[in-house]
């Protein structure tokens, strides 16, 4: 069931210095990546089919496409390493384990769209991985793996790490890209037709780290090899976190499609200490819970997981316990999206409050089952009436918890 493409360097020690890595496959694609026009990396990156794994699962190859053919202002390439996701924590393993697998997805990624600058905006919080992939980066321009000519090649590559300050809501595209900006990190209106993302006025693909590190092993081994794991729909593989209450927490690569009930049972050795699987998160703190009887026959790929209510998000999998006080649960998300909602929009700025303080209203035993009328009703405001997709998540994952497991919230009324 496990397999090795990102992840196939993690256990080698010292993997992140670049001695270790050249022994094992890194910067192997350049040759092969030099000798093909940019528009056939994109061509084979389109036939792969490989999806974002940020959480929204777009086409990649497809949101390269959108970048123009002559533009009179740089190109950019983002990436997105703003993991701030309660539940995941799968782009640091490639940050630790294998930063040089990322740099060479920089390049391939960078070569394709025709950008001479890329950017990765990490995490604020994740300064251990911010001087690692630093270190990585330094060595590689010694190497000559950066700079004015990749590996010999007649192009020119730059990258530049930067931390951002902290807030949840940058981990949303264009609010990263106004952060980098130097600007407030508020995300951007959308645009009505498909275009690039625009970066100081210049065309930008903004993508996740683990999607760019897939990259490489779809240029070195081609589509087909790529499309040989996952499904037809969901091609490939993805990091899959494990966490909670489960025996074996943490990230194992698996092909998109496989069952998961088999990944809690026999990957995660089942839930601790002999007890019941109550529910399950499925893809960090923003999709919506499942209850145990519901994932019997659901597998982890992304059409799997909408068409039973939730998401694969960016796969991690947050295990609840048959002791587990949903309500507890839900309030402690909340307290989390009240803190980051980034106030540029009323309904989520005053929503997200209203159903925080509404839940600790519940728990203090102060509660009615009017106020889930309430809650229902700023659930409503929330949805597809803000500028980003934060609210309308937050309304997603409230109706959830609330209407999953009414009984567990109506015991904590008082009156009706």
């Amino acid at each position: 069931m496990i397999v090795h493409i990102v992840s196939k360097n993690f256990d080698i020690k010292d993997s992140h210095k670049l001695k270790v890595a050249l022994k094992h496959d890194r910067y192997n694609s350049l040759e092969k990546l030099f000798s093909m026009k940019p528009f056939e990396v994109t061509r084979e990156v389109v036939a792969s089919g490989l999806r974002g794994k940020g959480g929204g699962g777009a086409a990649t190859g497809n949101k390269w496409e959108l970048i123009p053919k002559e533009h009179e202002k740089p190109t950019y390439l983002v990436i997105n390493a703003d993991e701030s996701e309660p539940g995941t924590f799968k782009d640091r393993q490639i940050m630790e384990y294998d930063p040089h697998l990322l740099i060479e997805g920089i390049i391939n990624s960078s070569y394709a769209i025709g950008a001479h600058h890329s950017y990765i905006y990490i995490r604020g919080e994740y300064v251990f991985w911010a001087k690692r992939l630093n270190e990585a980066i330094d060595e590689a321009y010694k190497a000559g793996y950066l700079g004015e000519k990749v590996a010999g090649f007649d192009y020119k590559l730059d990258i530049t790490v930067h931390r951002g300050g902290g807030a949840y809501i940058c981990g949303e595209k264009s609010a990263l890209l106004e952060s980098l900006e130097g600007k407030r990190g508020h995300p951007r209106l959308k645009p009505q037709q498909k275009e690039p993302e625009w970066f100081f006025g210049g065309p930008t693909v903004v993508n996740n780290v683990e999607t760019i590190a897939s990259v490489p092993y779809i240029i070195n081994n081609g589509f087909e090899a790529y499309r040989s794991h996952g499904t037809y729909c969901s091609p490939g593989t993805m990091l899959f976190g494990l966490s909670g209450h489960i025996n074996n927490p943490g990230i194992y690569e698996l092909p998109f499609g496989v069952s998961m009930k088999d990944v809690i049972e026999k990957i995660g050795g089942g839930i601790k200490n002999g007890k019941k699987l109550k529910a399950i998160i499925p893809g960090g703190s923003s999709c919506a819970i499942l209850k145990a009887d519901e994932i019997k026959n659901i597998t982890l790929d992304y059409e799997s997981l909408q068409q039973n209510g939730s998401s694969l998000g960016t796969g991690g999998m947050i295990l609840l316990d048959e002791d587990t006080s949903i309500p507890d649960a839900m309030k402690n998300l909340f307290e989390f999206y009240h803190h980051e909602s980034c106030g540029q929009c009323t309904p989520c700025r005053e929503g997200c409050g209203w159903v925080d303080k509404i839940l600790a209203k519940l728990l203090s035993g102060k509660g009615s089952k009017k106020d889930f009328a309430t809650i229902l009703d700023a659930c409503d405001m929330l949805n597809g009436k803000t500028i980003c997709v934060f609210a309308p998540s937050v309304a997603f994952i409230a109706h959830s918890y609330i209407t999953k497991f009414k009984n567990e919230f109506y015991s904590l009324c008082k009156t009706d």
